[in-house]
């Protein structure tokens, strides 16, 4: 670059390397200094306090909610599932299937929970929202969007599974219910979303369960709202 701005000579770089070599010339290389490299990642991701602590039990709706990510293995394939569960009434908030496990998969979870319904009236602002300290949630993309919602972030302490254990119970109860052996024998990954999706409709709206006095958790969330 330098020879093509001042001495006006243009030059393939494959030549400059054989010359260099036949002179023996070596050009001086500025090292990465990895201490920076360590800070930077730092300032990046980053983690939050464990301020749910494991207190699960909750009457509020709307107000602490858990995420995470589960695999579902179809026709010798791998996919990924985002959900958002609310933990006072079980609710999955959002949900979001998908073939890859990049950063978007939890970026479209956070879309969706927008698009409830329910938020058309009530805002995030102060809503927990408890994950583990993988790479998705500490993600900056994922942090600010977050934040920009006024929600609250709260992380499990690392490799502690028990400090989300809703969502953990949840994904196994899932697995059951759709038979998971069947879902590995989808043979398409538009065949395992539509059964994904029949499951989280039937789990939300005709799923009762004894621990919300026999209602489905949209039943007991607006049973909660018209009591408070």
């Amino acid at each position: 670059m330098k020879l093509l701005l001042d001495k006006d000579v243009v030059m393939n770089h494959k030549k400059i390397q054989r010359i260099m070599r036949k002179y023996g010339l070596v050009a001086k290389i500025r090292r990465i200094n990895p201490y920076r490299m360590i800070m930077k990642k730092s300032l990046e991701h980053r983690t939050f306090d464990n301020i749910l602590d494991r207190q699960f039990t909750r009457d509020t709706p709307l107000n602490v909610f858990c995420t995470d990510i589960t695999y579902l293995p179809y026709n010798h394939r791998m996919a990924y599932l985002s959900v958002v569960k609310d933990i006072a009434t079980g609710e999955v908030m959002s949900w979001n299937l998908s073939q890859h496990i990049d950063i978007n998969i939890v970026m479209q979870t956070i879309e969706r929970m927008k698009a409830h319904p329910i938020f058309e009236t009530k805002s995030f602002t102060d809503i927990l929202i408890h994950s583990d300290q993988g790479v998705h949630y500490t993600h900056p993309d994922y942090i600010y969007a977050i934040k920009e919602l006024g929600m609250v972030q709260s992380m499990s302490r690392k490799g502690n599974c028990i400090d989300n254990a809703p969502i953990e119970s949840f994904f196994g109860h899932m697995k059951d219910d759709m038979d998971y052996k069947d879902c590995k024998d989808c043979k398409t990954f538009r065949e395992l979303y539509s059964r994904t999706q029949q499951h989280m409709e039937y789990y939300n709206h005709e799923r009762p369960q004894w621990d919300l006095k026999k209602m489905t958790p949209v039943m007991y969330r607006n049973h909660l709202l018209t009591a408070s």
